[in-house]
């Protein structure tokens, strides 16, 4: 879809539509998201970004910058899950991750800062790629009395990588159990469909 038509989209919805999802890929390696944002916020539309957090820089500044409304970032696993590396692009480090994470855990709505907004992490969970008792450690790592975070089980439906539409995702009760486990470092912890 080209700009002006996705634009176009928008302004004959104003007034139908509350706001818009920017998700990807990754979209915080476009260098002129800002502007798109801002073109989708004059309208007045509010903006949710999706991102894998490889781009603190960015992110900052789209926050900073009041251009966000909700930020919602994937937790791929844990951070010293080898696993993480192979995820990421040439560029990208675990630190960049992190850098990421602590920024969210420090502008949390609730914390009364100025320049606060509401996010979440979220991590699909993949049993080809995650182990239950490996959410603990995630806990540990991205949790705090402001955190909400979310499970969402992997479904093998329209996967980039056809070895993943093999994959059968955990039973039910397992995510449950998982979200049991670890709720406790969390201001919100569940499971969702």
């Amino acid at each position: 879809m080209q700009e002006e038509e996705f634009f176009n989209f928008l302004k004959q919805r104003q007034g139908q539509l509350d706001g818009v999802v920017i998700c990807g890929g990754e979209p915080t390696i476009n260098k002129d998201l800002p502007r798109f944002i801002e073109k989708i916020k004059h309208l007045g539309f509010l903006v949710k970004l999706d991102t894998n957090g490889s781009n603190p820089k960015m992110l900052k500044e789209l926050v900073e910058a009041r251009m966000v409304d909700y930020v919602a970032m994937d937790i791929k696993t844990a951070q010293n899950n080898p696993a993480y590396k192979n995820l990421m692009i040439e560029g990208i480090t675990i630190d960049h991750i992190k850098e990421s994470v602590e920024f969210l855990k420090t502008h949390s709505a609730s914390s009364g800062r100025a320049g606060s907004f509401d996010w979440e992490f979220r991590t699909t969970v993949v049993n080809t790629v995650h182990t239950p008792e490996e959410f603990i450690d995630i806990a540990k790592w991205i949790g705090g009395p402001d955190v909400k975070y979310y499970l969402q089980n992997f479904r093998a439906e329209k996967t980039i990588d056809p070895e993943f539409e093999k994959v059968r995702p955990f039973e039910r009760e397992t995510v449950e159990q998982i979200v049991k486990k670890i709720s406790s470092y969390f201001k919100d912890c569940q499971l969702r469909q």
